[in-house]
């Protein structure tokens, strides 16, 4: 049982995103995987929920919900498949990129068709040559007449080829982060094709892939923000509550390979018990069951720094020059490796437990696993949250 307090509004939408979860989605989850097949259908339905606009304004269609409850709500989609909940949470990292960001008429013209769902969002920021060093991107845009000509290729595009809408980071000016900009580009642009999916451990059900885009003419009209140099700002930015979107979809997998792990060792029978009375055992569903609310507690805390951040209007959502927008980009960083971490150890225990079981198709165990690995690296690798957190740590020092 979770040590979260829910109000009863919460508990009310978490009830019925559970029951969807739990007869819509988790059913299809493994045979989905299995066939590489993206669950449309499944995001289709959960935007017709209010789920895909539920943290983003109201004067836009959206649900105006709390970090908090979008969270959890994400974490309990992730429960039951990971593939939903880590493209739903990408679909809001890409989603916020243009509510929080974009002038009044791209607000208007761009932003109401990925808050109802109608179409969904991707984010476009990594390169074959610059992942962590994002700042280092190559893929350029050429300003003609009223176009921008783009140019390059973005790499681990989660949603690539199936999304309706791409956030893209290019650069504009010089080297480095002041020379980039954001533009938010549609699938069928002329100029963006779309690679091969990428053959992953995990995750089969969510498509990655890279974009080419060869002089592919963009409007003006675009370019987010409608000024240049913006983009890198906005990426991390975003990031910052991508991550702690990830987090949650991680502590969903976690709890899914407790409740797995639960279930086995309190009905496997050896030497005429149950296998869960053996303390080896016993403790193992101890830490797993401890690690997975610590990550909840501390990714649900550094939601709560966030809510209480926006309630002062201090340029929110964005938080520019906010006292705490240090301490919720760190608290987000932690969130991101503690939780991503414990779903990694988790979902490893998990199959310890069901023994040679869980090391077979057979049970969901070993794609649990598979599919953790992938959460401590995307969204920024946990060595890079590392690097976040001890620079905040030691700007409070110099």
């Amino acid at each position: 049982m979770s040590l979260h307090a829910v109000s009863d509004e919460e508990a009310a939408l978490l009830e019925v995103v559970a029951d969807l979860a739990r007869t819509r989605i988790a059913p299809r989850a493994a045979a989905d995987e299995e066939a590489a097949r993206f669950p449309r259908e499944v995001f289709d339905e959960l935007a017709a929920m209010g789920v895909a606009g539920l943290p983003f304004p109201a004067d836009l269609g959206g649900g105006q919900a709390p970090v908090r409850c979008t969270l959890l709500v994400l974490e309990e989609l992730a429960r039951a498949s990971l593939a939903v909940g880590m493209g739903m949470s990408v679909h809001h990292l890409a989603t916020w990129a243009v509510t929080t960001f974009a002038t009044p008429q791209q607000r208007a013209a761009l932003a109401p068709d990925l808050v109802s769902g109608r179409r969904l969002g991707a984010y476009a920021l990594s390169e074959p040559g610059s992942g962590s060093d994002a700042a280092a991107l190559a893929t350029r845009a050429r300003r003609d007449g009223d176009h921008y000509r783009l140019t390059g290729t973005k790499a681990w595009v989660t949603h690539g080829g199936v999304a309706d809408r791409y956030v893209v980071m290019a650069r504009t000016g010089e080297p480095g982060a002041a020379g980039i900009s954001a533009f938010v580009v549609d699938a069928d642009q002329p100029g963006l094709t779309v690679g091969t999916p990428e053959r992953k451990m995990g995750l089969a059900a969510s498509p990655t892939a890279q974009l080419h885009l060869d002089d592919a003419p963009v409007p003006v009209a675009r370019l987010l923000g409608g000024v240049e140099g913006r983009g890198f700002a906005i990426a991390m930015a975003a990031l910052d509550g991508g991550r702690l979107g990830i987090a949650a979809c991680a502590v969903g997998l976690a709890a899914a390979a407790l409740d797995l792990a639960r279930e086995y060792a309190g009905t496997r029978q050896q030497f005429g018990r149950a296998i869960g009375d053996f303390q080896g055992v016993g403790f193992l569903l101890a830490d797993m069951a401890t690690r997975t609310e610590a990550a909840r507690q501390l990714t649900l805390a550094a939601a709560g720094l966030r809510d209480r951040a926006a309630a002062t209007g201090a340029r929110a959502p964005r938080l520019d020059g906010h006292p705490d927008a240090a301490a919720i980009s760190q608290a987000a960083a932690m969130s991101k490796l503690a939780a991503t971490d414990a779903a990694m150890q988790t979902t490893s225990d998990a199959v310890q437990v069901l023994g040679g079981i869980g090391y077979t198709r057979e049970v969901a165990a070993e794609r649990f696993l598979r599919e953790a690995k992938v959460l401590q690296i995307l969204e920024g690798t946990n060595q890079i949250q590392r690097v976040v957190i001890a620079r905040h740590l030691l700007d409070g020092v110099r």
